[in-house]
């Protein structure tokens, strides 16, 4: 019974969390339209992405909230649901196996994967498939930094409050089963 009850619980903080980063990246886009989801962006949601530090679930979570939120995005090409999706999955995947390692108490290389893993997928995405004419390394570059710099805002700038915050409170464990 009790193996019933974690793997509720686990599917609750994933749907949850998975609601949470919709719920965010749409009220971001009421706000300042474009600024979640245009070709240059800082989605807030994103630093959920410290979730990962506190619960496994967080990985299907945010990786489920990014396809949906991409799947509800207007003008969203197909081969960004896969791109997308699986730059916040090897985030997330990386970012829970590095989530005990600190700096200045803080889970920073966690926080740094989204911007490694979006930098690169969605940069090399952007300058192929976004861009018109042959692709340029180049190209590539300044794409991925501009994408790096919107994840940077979004995980390390809010990120690391958000950790700060979630592990005064404690709250994961004063719900645990």
């Amino acid at each position: 019974m009790q193996k019933r009850k974690k793997r509720t619980v686990f599917m609750v903080e994933a749907s949850v969390i998975a609601a949470l980063y919709i719920v965010l990246c749409y009220a971001q886009e009421l706000i300042l339209p474009s600024s979640a989801t245009g070709a240059i962006q800082v989605r807030i949601a994103e630093a959920l992405s410290v979730l990962v530090c506190f619960t496994p679930a967080a990985i299907p979570g945010l990786t489920v909230g990014c396809l949906v939120t991409n799947l509800l995005t207007v003008g969203v090409i197909p081969t960004d649901l896969i791109l997308g999706t699986l730059a916040t999955f090897l985030a997330c995947v990386t970012g829970y196996a590095l989530r005990s390692v600190k700096l200045f108490k803080t889970p920073f290389l966690t926080l740094l994967m989204p911007v490694i893993f979006n930098a690169i997928i969605i940069g090399l995405e952007i300058e192929i498939f976004y861009v018109e004419g042959a692709f340029t390394f180049t190209g590539f570059l300044i794409q991925g930094a501009l994408v790096g710099l919107g994840e940077l805002i979004a995980c390390i700038g809010l990120g690391i409050p958000l950790y700060l915050m979630l592990k005064k409170i404690d709250i994961f464990n004063k719900f645990k089963v």
